[in-house]
Order: structure tokens, then sequence, then C-alpha cells
């Protein structure tokens, strides 16, 4: 698939704003984010299903469908940000239009379950898209200037993002094996990557620096689902791999019924040390306060020796 990137983002454009996924707890949180976008210096249009509710999605998959589709053939707009993930982007995949993507190439940016669509995207369009925070994290409360510094590098910038530093210096990066790659970015969270496994939105691998993180997930189930990709091949031919912070991935105080002996660090340094490519471990990259905005589909240069995700190519056209 050719590569297609979005026109940068500049001060006045319009940004739409959809709900692919989970519906917002609070309303107000669409609210600040949206102030918080205008004091930016951008203009905001609303998905017309953006508020709506059905049971725990925004909404039906035809009418999120729906949304992005039309935010895509909008001329007015610039940008698509979401609201959130959640659950239910690939519930929707069927009701995208991807030619209208194709045709129509613009900045699209969320995380977590969003990943589904980025998959979909890459996969059928060849559109660089952004790894990125979500309206629920455009306030006071929630954007770090961390954040806030990366996605401006990302969509703003006319130079690449270079290296993705960590945003408190007490923190550090675990070398799970040492070596230096490069290869276009590709992943998300771990959980929606596995999902995509035995479908037309299947994650390409081979050759690329694969990155992902998790939320919430105990280590047994980390291991659940390395095994489905390692076992799918997708493991293997990989150029790197970075896994971002993951979040409360550890075991829980309920008793499953077996023991649960295996840390994370543990799991990861079963499944991915053997494979002898280099790989890190601890980059701001999944569901915490300060995180970075990924371009991908585009070149990054890993030195797992020195614990660096570099990336070298700008993920927008001007």
């Amino acid at each position: 698939m050719k590569k297609i990137k979005p026109a940068r983002l500049k001060k006045g454009d319009t940004i739409g704003i959809v709900a692919p996924a989970s519906p917002l707890y609070n309303k107000s949180d669409l609210i600040r984010g949206i102030k918080t976008l205008e004091e930016w210096g951008f203009e905001v249009i609303l998905g017309d299903h953006v508020n709506a509710r059905y049971e725990y999605l925004a909404g039906t998959d035809e009418q999120r469908g729906q949304d992005l589709n039309s935010m895509f053939k909008n001329d007015r707009v610039d940008a698509i940000f979401v609201t959130q993930g959640g659950y239910g982007s690939a519930r929707m995949l069927r009701y995208i239009d991807f030619d209208a993507i194709k045709q129509n190439p613009k900045i699209f940016i969320g995380y977590s379950d969003i990943t589904a669509i980025h998959l979909a995207i890459q996969k059928l369009t060849g559109l660089v898209s952004f790894h990125g925070p979500g309206m629920a994290g455009f306030n006071p409360e929630e954007l770090t200037e961390y954040r806030k510094n990366q996605l401006f590098k990302a969509l703003l910038s006319d130079q690449p993002i270079g290296d993705i530093e960590l945003a408190d210096k007490k923190k550090w990066i675990n070398i799970i094996h040492q070596g230096e790659a490069r290869g276009e970015m590709v992943g998300g969270n771990l959980t929606l990557i596995c999902s995509s496994l035995g479908t037309p939105y299947e994650i390409e691998t081979e050759g690329k620096i694969l990155f992902f993180e998790e939320l919430d997930t105990e280590p047994w189930v980390m291991d659940h689902m390395l095994s489905h990709l390692l076992n799918a091949g997708k493991l293997q031919k990989v150029a790197g791999i970075v896994i971002g912070e993951c979040k409360d991935c550890e075991p829980f105080k309920h008793n499953p019924g077996f023991p649960v002996t295996f840390s994370l660090e543990d799991i990861l340094e079963e499944y991915i040390k053997p494979l002898g490519i280099p790989a890190i471990y601890g980059l701001p990259l999944g569901h915490t306060k300060d995180l970075a905005t990924i371009p991908l589909g585009v070149q990054g240069f890993l030195d797992a020796t020195n614990g660096k995700l570099i990336i070298e190519e700008c993920g927008t056209r001007s």
C-alpha cells in the first residue's frame, strides 16, 4: 500500500470530533476539550452523534461509522480527533468508507480502542494516522506540558518528532535486548492488535517496529496475548519491539485458581528476549498522563542498546 500523508495542522484549521467507541461519562469533558482547542486557535465541528449513547457505545455502529465518514468527506474539516477509546471501534469497521479516507486524507488521532481503526486505515488506505490523546484528556487536569508538546510536534511541526524522551527523568527504560533497528512504526493497544488477527485488518509486522501498550491487564493475560502473536508468526520477523508503559498490569488480588507469580517484566523477557531482536520497555506510549503522540506508518529508529526510540520521518505534509 502506497503511503499517504495528511496535511499538516495549522492554527485556524477546523478539527472534527467523533466518538468511535464508548461515550464520555461526563459531557463536560467534551466541552472542556473543545474550549482547549479553541484557545489554541482551532475551529471545532462535532459529529452528529458525538453525544449519542447506545448502552456502552457512543451510538450504534452505523451512526459512529457515519460520523467518521462524514468528517473525512467534509471539505471544511482539516483533522479528526476522537473523544476517547473504551470499546466499540472494531464493531464499526464494516461501516467505514475506506475509499473516502484514501481520497480525503486527513489527520486522524486517538489511541487505546482506536487501535482497531488505525490498523484498518493503515492496511486498507496507506494513510499515516496518529496514536495519541483523545478529547477526554484535553483539559488542564489531564493535559501535561509533555503531552501537549508531543502532540504539537507530531501534528504542527514540519520536522520529524525525533527522540521520544521520558517525561519523568526518574523513570528508566528496561532494555530487553540490545541492538539497532529501522522500520515503519506499527502497533497500539495489545488487546486490539490481537483482535485484528484473522480479519481483513490484520496487523502487518514484518520488517516493522512494533510497539504496544496495555491497561489493567494481569501478566497471565499478557502471556496469553503474546503467545497468540507468537503463534500467529507476528513477532518473529519484526525489526524491533517497543513496549510502552503498561498501567496497572500486575496480578490482581483475587485468586484465579492458580498461582499468579510471573511479573509483566518476566513475561516480556520470556517471549521477547529469545527473539534476539532490539527491544525496550517503558516509554510513555500508553495510558499515562504523559502520552507521546506517534505517527503510524512512518520510519522509526530503535536504538535498544541506549534505550531510545527516534521517529525519523515527519508524519504530515505541507
